[in-house]
């Protein structure tokens, strides 16, 4: 009797990793930038503590509120599809079931048992517009992501990675160097949290996170010399 293995994976669907990842990330590189061509300008850390809050409420807020309308209206688009989809399975089910015909057997599965695949599947309308969603849209259609999951992930993980640079400043330090390296930390940290879901080398993700957001620090710095 053969053992059985059990596995998990991860959550795919529900839109709140995607979100989550480009909040922070957003946040992280926004702010340090921000924070880079400001100080490289020359400015008091009060403004540059102004500047770098304001960087993070509205980016937070722009970040929500894109992902919510984003979400919501590729879920509406998909919803206008899957209606589509239904009034072609009651109007033109023989027609509908050979399309699922001919994708397996293009796959390889042998004609009549797809036909009798077919068949079977389509005395169930859910389950057919289930598969027919599946194989025509590349979607399921009861596990469409949430607008407000991707909205409130982006949203918060924006602002935990906007915080970042700002940490050294809010607890009264006046150094350039040392809020950007902070916040070099934080790209290095969020790079190899998200090597937790991807499964690549937590290092290497690391590391490239940094040198992306070194590299828009390093432009707006060098802007911010240019125009002191």
């Amino acid at each position: 009797m053969s053992a059985t293995i059990e596995h998990h994976h991860a959550d795919v669907s529900g839109g709140w990793l995607r979100a989550a990842t480009f909040g922070a990330m957003d946040g992280l590189v926004t702010n340090i930038a921000l924070i880079a061509g400001v100080g490289g300008g020359g400015v008091g850390r009060n403004t540059l503590v102004l500047t770098g809050v304001a960087g993070l409420v509205a980016g937070a807020i722009s970040m929500g509120l894109g992902e919510y309308t984003s979400v919501r209206t590729q879920n509406e688009q998909v919803s206008a599809e899957l209606a589509k989809e239904r009034h072609e399975l009651e109007v033109n089910p023989e027609g509908e079931a050979e399309e699922l015909v001919e994708a397996w057997t293009a796959r390889g599965l042998p004609e009549q048992l797809a036909r009798d695949v077919a068949a079977v599947l389509h005395t169930d309308p859910e389950q057919a517009l289930r598969v027919h969603a599946q194989e025509e849209l590349g979607v399921v259609p009861d596990e469409l992501p949430s607008p407000w999951v991707a909205a409130g992930s982006s949203f918060a993980c924006f602002s935990v990675g906007a915080l970042f640079p700002l940490i050294t400043y809010l607890l009264g330090f006046d150094s350039l160097a040392l809020a950007l390296g902070v916040g070099g930390l934080g790209l290095f940290a969020a790079g190899a949290v998200v090597a937790r879901f991807t499964g690549k080398r937590w290092w290497l993700s690391g590391l490239r996170q940094l040198a992306l957001g070194g590299l828009a620090a390093a432009v707006t710095y060098g802007i911010g010399t240019l125009l002191e």
